[in-house]
């Protein structure tokens, strides 16, 4: 059995960790406060780019673009979003998963790597890594989507990746964050479905000047517009599952203080018995 002076310590040790653990959800419970409002005012913006945007290539007909049609590249370009540091419990592993755990081949996936969690990781598992944006994700700016969005369509353009892809976390609440993989390029759009009064629906898209001039014009900005959102709601997401990880481990703090309460209260009384013990075995000494 562990002395008192023993038991103190670990005691002592441990208030300290949870004096921690309660500053860190303070701290990620200010920073969600602020990203949960950036993604809360421009989550219309960016579902109403991503339904017109499909609505307007499902009402364009057979277009010829590799932006729709791909190219001959087998490699895959994935956007990962993971965060610079841990303790945020399954934050990063389960974003990862996606791409482990997917049918993607290791020599096929080129990565775009926004987080050293993800990155270093990845790294050892031995993909490559093409571009490293780590410090985004720390302030993320629409000129930072902007920036990996070119580099990835570069790659398209150029013929060296066929597919692109981002994988990120969906902020849902501050309980609740979905790991998500989401194909940008090439575009599949399913098939609307059309309702008999709505008319809009069935009118084809005209361009002008030339269809495949304006997609080269308007899916980059639609691209760009997607890693935006991805970045705001992965940085929401992280610090909403910090803050769980967090009070988890805040509340194991108090469970393991309260058990060593009580081992040091059992300690204490077995030196206070072992001392009256002692006394009486004295004085019974004496008198005989």
């Amino acid at each position: 059995m562990a002395s008192m002076r023993d038991i103190k310590r670990r005691k002592n040790s441990i208030e300290s960790t949870g004096q921690i653990t309660k500053a860190m959800k303070l701290v990620s419970t200010v920073k969600l406060q602020k990203a949960k409002a950036r993604v809360e005012n421009a989550k219309p913006y960016f579902d109403m780019m991503y339904s017109e945007v499909t609505s307007m290539i499902q009402k364009s007909g057979n277009l010829n673009h590799v932006f729709l049609n791909g190219n001959k590249s087998k490699n895959k370009a994935i956007i990962l979003i993971t965060s610079n540091r841990g303790l945020a419990g399954g934050y990063n592993s389960n974003v990862m998963k996606l791409i482990l755990n997917d049918d993607f081949i290791k020599d096929t996936v080129k990565l775009y790597a926004v987080g050293r969690k993800g990155r270093d990781l990845l790294s050892r598992r031995g993909y490559e890594i093409k571009g490293d944006y780590s410090d985004f994700i720390e302030a993320p700016e629409f000129k930072h989507a902007a920036q990996i969005g070119n580099d990835v369509l570069e790659a398209f353009d150029r013929g060296e990746v066929g597919e692109i892809y981002i994988a990120y976390t969906v902020f849902r609440n501050t309980v609740t964050h979905v790991p998500k993989l989401l194909k940008l390029l090439p575009i599949e759009v399913n098939s609307l479905e059309i309702k008999e009064d709505d008319t809009d629906k069935l009118t084809f898209m005209n361009y002008e000047p030339a269809a495949e001039e304006a997609l080269h014009l308007i899916i980059p900005k639609y691209i760009n517009s997607l890693i935006y959102g991805a970045l705001m709601e992965a940085l929401a997401s992280e610090h909403g599952a910090r803050i769980q990880a967090m009070e988890s481990a805040t509340n194991n703090a108090e469970d393991m203080i309260e058990d060593l309460d009580l081992k040091y209260n059992r300690a204490r009384q077995g030196a206070i018995t072992r001392e009256l013990t002692e006394i009486v075995a004295g004085a019974n000494a004496i008198n005989e």
